[in-house]
């Protein structure tokens, strides 16, 4: 389930969040939580991947 919906939450909860945060606390701000969101996003992907093993 994690693996689902890793990617949907981000793609849902990015562009969301930044406009919303530009409106109220102005584009530095916004900046800021687009890396912050990206990069967590990058590593929760990572994290959940599912990878073949190497036996």
């Amino acid at each position: 389930m994690l693996v689902a919906a890793t990617p949907l939450v981000g793609a849902i909860a990015f562009p969301v969040a930044v406009p919303l945060v530009i409106r109220s606390m102005g584009l530095p701000s916004a900046v800021l939580t687009a890396v912050v969101l990206g990069s967590l996003w990058f590593v929760v992907m990572l994290f959940s991947a599912e990878m073949p093993s190497h036996d």
